[in-house]
């Protein structure tokens, strides 16, 4: 999603909680603790209902959330609030010397390295076509975004974002961003330009 010149699985849900059943002396251990305390802290921020409500709800909140214009700075938390714990950005394309190159990101760090440049320069992507496939609880999307620096400025890059979302019962996260950008040799396909 995102900016291929800044931006450069198996994810298990918040922890599970096992009432105890042990005897009523039973003191919990200080690994058990301090397992605990690494959940809490992983734990994201409360989402806003109308983010996460849906597919085309959370993939909006994506898109809007990382926008604006140069010096408006972005709403880190609401960002976290998509996401679901160990959940991971990665960015793909080819180096200069024509080998291809990935770069596998946690939500911090997209926020650390690429949030100074998007308040910096300014920054707007939006989604201009989405192919999605669902099996359970599980959805996939296929979208394809525009990046300006601007509203109303032509697209200085084109790509795919590859969207995996897990619907829980209660809310849409977001699992993996897997992303590569339109280049030389690499054009969009035209059936990832039109529909949603």
């Amino acid at each position: 999603m995102m900016m291929k010149r800044w931006l450069a699985g198996a994810l298990l849900l918040a922890p599970t909680v096992v009432a105890a059943q042990a005897t009523p002396a039973a003191a919990p251990s200080a690994a058990g603790e301090r397992r605990a305390a690494v959940a809490d802290s992983a734990r994201p921020p409360a989402a806003n209902p109308a983010d996460v409500a849906s597919e085309d709800a959370i993939v909006a909140a994506l898109y809007d959330v990382i926008s604006g214009p140069a010096g408006q700075a972005r709403d880190w938390d609401r960002m976290r609030s998509l996401f679901i714990p160990g959940a991971r950005l990665i960015p793909t394309g080819r180096g200069r010397d024509g080998a291809v190159r990935h770069r596998v990101m946690t939500v911090e760090d997209y926020v650390k390295g690429s949030g100074p440049m998007l308040e910096k320069e300014g920054f707007f992507e939006s989604e201009v076509a989405r192919t999605t496939e669902r099996f359970g609880n599980v959805a996939h999307a296929f979208s394809t975004y525009e990046s300006r620096r601007a509203v109303g400025e032509a697209p200085f890059a084109r790509g795919i974002n590859s969207i995996q979302l897990l619907d829980d019962g209660t809310r849409w996260w977001v699992v993996t961003i897997f992303w590569d950008s339109e280049r030389e040799g690499n054009a969009i396909p035209p059936r990832y330009l039109q529909g949603r």
